[in-house]
């Protein structure tokens, strides 16, 4: 049963999880602790004293949470990996999505079927994976379905197709006992889990005795398939010399994702390599990141007798109980040391960085390339980009919209009715952002804190602020900031004309590659502020023109009303008109001319 707060002075000092949900009620973090409420108060600081930035943005988008208490840590770890298996929070560390990567399923059906899924359910099936390369496991299933003539069928309505082309072995019309299947289940269960030695050695001894017992066809049959498990045997490059089950893990990261690499040994020869992504790994260490790894991966894979990994991992003592629970005897878990193991962990963090430099080629992350081009001490993932827009100073708006992980925070997006005569862009620009980021200023008093009222965005500090314009435009914005004493709020300007990215105290533009995925995000915020902007301001001309005082003059209709509009621009420009500035406006008759000044002059 979980308990809803917004106060972490309410938590017991118990072992359990912590949910937090953001205002929209999304889960948007799941944690584990030994003690609740010393955990979680850990977050309840000033932004500026949390450790980590991604605990900073996480906080501003908190709202309350749930938590849930457990007898041990060990079951507090499998209920938080589990959470986070299910719900995927925005800021959990985790496992790319499972869709990318299959596994092997043997049903728990009177005569099993094995095929690829991507789902996993409690179904009491045996599962195998994750098989990062769907067409090599595919591959797979067809080696074992031939060379163990397991059924395909769903139905076993009698004899298929395999059956005729000796695929098939055709439990469906008892052409083969259900202990032999149930043993053909077992060598492929074997196979799966890597135990080579002991499945070629079980099937050595059961083509004997068929031998001795004069059943050649079954002992032939064994002979192939052995034939064929030994081909499969020799392709295995990597020789050891130990006959244990082990899993080598290593990992390669930039600041947005890690490849995890890992090498699966098994009766001393290694039987597969996987290579896995974790995704939202800012600014955790490699520790962190192998620790979150080995949570998640192996609440599913099947667990080696020993974990070869690169130093220590976090939470040790507790993930070993819980991994010796699921194994049912004990995992050690090991940092590699000697040369052999060196050797290993260095092959697989060698395909890793392959990975992680394929990934990042494929994906080509913006906010990755972004914060490289412009040297930022941390990733863009909060956005703030402002337009103005008016004609001839009539109808003045802003607009300010909000990215986050570079994509639309539309909850976010403000709009402003200027208060500046105009026509004056810069200086409208310059009301915005005061209006904007003095929420930020040590010279404005803040009121409460963001933590107590965590729907105002305002008082968020974002990772880069984005002004339409070029030179001039930024050092206008640049002063704002010195007035308002922000100092760690980085700023830039885009020139439209050539799309040229101008940084304060840097003389020349950066120019993006045209094709760059990070100069699209940044035209993608720029327009996207535009359209918003616009948008707000043809809503008020329309509100002016089809809502006025002209609404009650007799002979004025929406034609003429827009036209007056157009013309004066505002009602107080029409009251000091003469009847012929009236009457000089299109489809305006003098006579329609004398009604509205006589309307407008009406004491």
């Amino acid at each position: 049963m979980s308990m809803q707060i917004t106060d972490p002075k309410e938590l017991p000092n118990n072992p359990g999880v912590y949910i937090m949900h953001d205002k929209d009620d999304e889960i948007i973090y799941v944690g584990k602790a030994k003690n609740l409420k010393k955990r979680v108060q850990s977050y309840f600081k000033d932004e500026d004293k949390l450790d980590h930035p991604k605990t900073r943005v996480l906080m501003r988008h908190f709202n309350y949470l749930e938590y849930i208490i457990t007898d041990t840590e060990k079951e507090a770890l499998i209920l938080e990996a589990s959470l986070i298996k299910k719900h995927r929070p925005q800021y959990n560390i985790r496992l790319k999505d499972g869709k990318q990567y299959p596994f092997i399923k043997i049903t728990n059906e009177e005569y099993p079927r094995i095929f690829l899924t991507r789902n996993i359910i409690n179904d009491n099936a045996s599962y195998y994976g994750p098989y990062p390369n769907a067409h090599k496991a595919r591959e797979f299933i067809d080696f074992i379905n031939k060379n163990f003539k397991i059924r395909t069928c769903k139905s076993m309505n009698g004899p298929c197709l395999n059956y005729q082309i000796k695929q098939c072995s055709a439990p469906c019309i008892n052409n083969i006992t259900y202990d032999e299947y149930q043993k053909n289940i077992k060598h492929v269960k074997q196979l799966l889990s890597g135990k080579y030695k002991t499945i070629i050695k079980n099937m050595q001894q059961e083509m004997k005795r068929d031998a001795k017992n004069m059943n050649f066809e079954k002992a032939a049959i064994l002979r192939d398939q052995i034939d064929t498990i030994k081909v499969t045997l020799e392709k295995q490059h990597i020789q050891l010399t130990e006959n244990v089950d082990e899993d080598i893990i290593a990992i390669e990261h930039n600041n947005h994702e890690a490849s995890v690499t890992i090498l699966s040994v098994r009766g001393g020869k290694t039987s597969r390599k996987d290579d896995l992504t974790l995704q939202h790994i800012e600014d955790m260490t490699d520790q962190e990141i192998i620790t979150e790894f080995i949570k998640q991966y192996y609440i599913t894979a099947p667990i080696p007798d020993v974990i070869i990994v690169e130093q220590k991992i976090q939470d040790q003592e507790v993930i070993n109980e819980w991994l010796n629970q699921k194994h049912e005897k004990r995992v050690k878990i090991r940092i590699a040391e000697d040369e052999h193991y060196n050797k290993l962990i260095n092959i697989a963090k060698k395909n890793a960085k392959i990975t992680l430099t394929e990934n990042t080629k494929k994906e080509d992350n913006p906010l990755v390339t972004l914060q490289g081009y412009l040297g930022l001490k941390k990733l863009p993932y909060h956005i703030e980009a402002f337009d103005i827009s008016n004609i001839s100073g009539e109808y003045a708006v802003a607009s300010m919209v909000v990215f986050e992980d570079g994509k639309p925070k539309k909850n976010m997006y403000r709009k402003f009715k200027m208060q500046t005569p105009g026509p004056n862009d810069f200086a409208m620009m310059k009301e915005v952002l005061t209006r904007r980021y003095s929420y930020l200023s040590p010279n404005t008093p803040k009121g409460q804190n963001y933590m107590n009222d965590p729907d105002n965005s305002f008082y968020i500090k974002p990772d880069l602020v984005l002004i339409d314009g070029g030179k001039g435009q930024l050092s206008m914005a640049v002063e704002v900031f010195k007035e308002l004493k922000i100092k760690d709020v980085p700023l830039i300007g885009l020139a439209k004309k050539f799309e040229e990215i101008y940084i304060p105290g840097r003389s020349n533009p950066i120019i993006l590659p045209r094709r760059s995925s990070a100069l699209r995000l940044l035209q993608y915020v720029r327009d996207e502020s535009h359209r918003f902007a616009i948008t707000f301001h043809r809503t008020l001309r329309k509100n002016a023109f089809t809502k006025s005082e002209l609404d009650e003059i007799p002979g004025v209709g929406l034609k003429r009303k827009q036209a007056l509009m157009l013309h004066f621009k505002n009602i107080d420009n029409i009251k000091k008109a003469s009847v012929d500035e009236i009457a000089s406006v299109k489809n305006i008759p003098e006579k329609v001319a004398h009604t509205i000044y006589e309307y407008m002059h009406e004491s």
